[in-house]
């Protein structure tokens, strides 16, 4: 059996080390330019309707679904080239690639997002994020619901999950309660909207910024409760 580590951090992506809000902008304004406002809206909705099915964005099975209904824009499906080749990289957060460096330098430090089998890791390899943690990425469905599986690959005595869901964050200390420290890192659309976040109990710590971790003593990040504010 592995022996376990006395620590493990687990980092989401989209909103917590990539602006994926300015991502998506970026997407309905490519749309919208190269084939229509319709289409923008057309697929967008597909979009929405496929992220209440599925719980997470499926960006290429979206397109699919719309070459379905529109089987002769075939100049719309250009846009996969838009979706797979897009400058992941430049939508990093401010120091998130520091921060996992500082993160590496305390424990073992994995990548634990959702969603698809092909756009989600693309986008993780092609912003660095993947390389800066040794190919230790963890991609799934509800990443939630895989906490099994983590323990498995990434056996450890106490876990950090940074994430900027607080519905996750509180769904994971719901079923690792003290063995976990949640870290509700405050960036993005989903952190900022309060109906939401007024509704969960608060994350164990808090951050404004991804990058406010390169100049925390992190190692204190096992037993730190209560609220840490921006230097």
């Amino acid at each position: 059996m592995t022996e376990a580590h006395p620590i493990v951090f687990l980092v989401d992506v989209d909103n917590t080390l990539l602006d994926n809000d300015a991502i998506q902008q970026d997407l309905k304004d490519h749309i919208a330019e190269a084939y229509g406002a319709a289409a923008r809206d057309r697929y967008w909705r597909i979009c929405e309707d496929m992220f209440s099915e599925l719980g997470y964005r499926d960006y290429i099975g979206a397109l699919q679904r719309y070459r379905e209904e529109h089987p002769f824009d075939v100049e719309l499906l250009a846009m996969s080239s838009f979706l797979m080749d897009y400058s992941f990289a430049a939508r990093l957060y401010p120091q998130a690639l520091e921060a996992l460096k500082c993160l590496r330098g305390i424990g073992p430090t994995a990548i634990l997002s959702d969603g698809d089998v092909v756009y989600q890791p693309r986008k993780v390899e092609h912003a660095g994020i993947a390389n800066c943690v040794d190919g230790d990425v963890l991609i799934y469905i509800h990443k939630e619901a895989a906490l099994v599986d983590i323990e498995r690959r990434y056996p450890a005595r106490h876990y950090v999950v940074i994430d900027d869901k607080l519905r996750i964050l509180d769904a994971i200390k719901r079923v690792w309660k003290d063995r976990v420290t949640t870290v509700f890192v405050r960036q993005g659309s989903y952190a900022h909207d309060a109906k939401v976040v007024d509704s969960l109990p608060p994350a164990d710590v808090t951050i404004e910024r991804i990058g406010d971790l390169v100049h925390r003593d992190l190692a204190t990040l096992r037993t730190t409760l209560g609220t840490v504010h921006p230097a």
